[in-house]
């Protein structure tokens, strides 16, 4: 027979919501403040023409650019004082992981428990700082150089005091948001990094909505076409839910206790193992090496010469590397699965999982403690793992080659629908839990009240 407290649980729902004051409090603190992130995104950088940017912008699409201006909302394109968003603290944060995990010095300070996140989190923010700097300054100096070459000058006074004051207000404005973000999680609902993220991807659906029907109103594209990309989208939200929140659960059994009643009994226990343990890790990755020629060569503007041998490999990387190419979809995949594994072995270690398992005096059935469980979780998450990154790859390939055959700038890509799907479901569980935690605070109330009248 249930219990009253999984009566609650199970008919828990939304009805509620106007009873959670402090709940209330914590969702409109996170509104308020991707309201000012959305503000953000329209002040632009000192010393920018923004009518010639405008101009501009059509010409620099198709790199690794148009990634990162996606996750920033719209702001690098208007080049605003969060033009480079928090992808640096996030290429930051995944550094100091896979160093964590890879150096001796880091991994022993990750062991410290508290202290050593916060150093680790401090040496991630000196790592955003340097990377803002160095992105900053090669975004200011490329703009000047691309927008010379392109015969339009979006840059009112280029120079030294243009780019150093670009630096200086691009780092501020990262540095901002990471404050924001930090707020969001602590005051708000939600990781605020991850909100910040999805509501710059959220923020260009209303115009790519309206430039597709406004294309099949036009005649410019079929409406089987328009069909088809709706229909797409909503079968790889739903097989991201699925797989996003699908698990491998080990059964974890301990020794035998006694109860109080003088009985022994066995605790059981499960160890989870994520499907998608690497996350959207594997494809950000993948699409910023892949990417990154096309870049370069798109800075460079007129300047590279294709006589010379390294300015003929850039030039032949641009086009056999562009959106929708055979050898782009199929490196893409292969740097895909690369990283799966890779990131997957680098946040998972089978033999600290072991030996902890092995202290506490648990254990897997019929798997001996030790070197036989870390070889068994090993082959366990490699299977799983396989299966992963076949998803992974599933669901940002196929976006590519639908763009490719259509012919539509389909903006929500893979890695942006993985982002925005993840972000949604985990946001959701925490508002549940909120409100799974306000209803059994009103049950220990009501048991208060009633013994207090015995």
């Amino acid at each position: 027979m249930a219990s009253r407290a999984d009566n609650i649980a199970s008919n828990m729902s939304l009805a509620n919501f106007s009873k959670a004051t402090e709940l209330r409090k914590r969702i409109m603190f996170t509104i308020g403040a991707l309201i000012v992130f959305r503000f953000l995104s329209f002040v632009p950088l000192p010393g920018i023409n923004p009518q010639a940017l405008a101009s501009l912008a059509d010409l620099g699409r198709g790199g690794i650019l148009d990634l990162f201006n996606t996750f920033s909302g719209g702001s690098l394109e208007r080049m605003s004082l969060i033009a480079l968003g928090v992808m640096p603290y996030i290429t930051a944060s995944i550094v100091v992981q896979m160093a964590s995990a890879l150096h001796p010095t880091l991994a022993a300070i990750k062991k410290e428990g508290a202290s050593g996140r916060q150093k680790l989190n401090q040496y991630t923010r000196y790592g955003t700082v340097f990377l803002c700097a160095i992105q900053g300054w090669f975004l200011a100096a490329g703009l000047e150089s691309f927008g010379a070459a392109s015969g339009i000058q979006a840059v009112v006074d280029p120079g030294y005091m243009f780019r150093i004051g670009a630096v200086i207000s691009l780092v501020g404005g990262t540095m901002f948001l990471l404050w924001l973000g930090e707020q969001i999680t602590s005051r708000g609902i939600g990781n605020g990094v991850s909100l910040i993220i999805m509501a710059g991807i959220v923020a260009q659906f209303p115009t790519f909505t309206a430039n597709l029907f406004e294309g099949g109103r036009t005649g410019s594209i079929a409406p089987g076409i328009i069909i088809g990309l709706v229909a797409m989208v909503l079968v790889l939200i739903v097989l991201i839910c699925f797989m996003e929140r699908a698990q491998r659960r080990l059964l974890i059994q301990y020794p035998k206790r006694a109860t109080q009643r003088g009985q022994m009994q066995a605790d059981r226990s499960h160890l989870p193992l994520k499907l998608n343990t690497a996350g959207v890790i594997p494809p950000i990755f993948a699409s910023s090496l892949l990417l990154l020629p096309l870049t370069i060569s798109q800075f460079a503007g007129n300047s590279v010469s294709t006589e010379s041998t390294a300015g003929g490999i850039i030039v032949t990387l641009n086009q056999y590397l562009q959106h929708g190419q055979p050898l782009y979809m199929l490196l893409y995949a292969i740097g895909i699965i690369f990283f799966c594994f890779f990131y997957t072995a680098v946040v998972f270690n089978p033999e600290e999982t072991s030996e902890n398992l092995k202290k506490n005096g648990g254990f897997i059935p019929g798997i001996r403690p030790g070197k036989n469980t870390a070889t068994y979780l090993d082959y366990v998450l490699t299977r799983i793992t396989v299966v992963g990154a076949i998803y992974l790859t599933l669901v940002c390939v196929l976006p590519e080659y639908m763009i490719a055959q259509t012919g539509v700038p389909l903006f929500l890509g893979g890695t942006s629908l993985l982002i925005v799907v993840n972000v949604t479901v985990d946001t959701i569980s925490q508002v549940q839990s909120h409100l799974l935690a306000h209803q059994y605070g009103d049950l220990i109330k009501k048991a208060k009240l009633k013994g207090r009248t015995r």
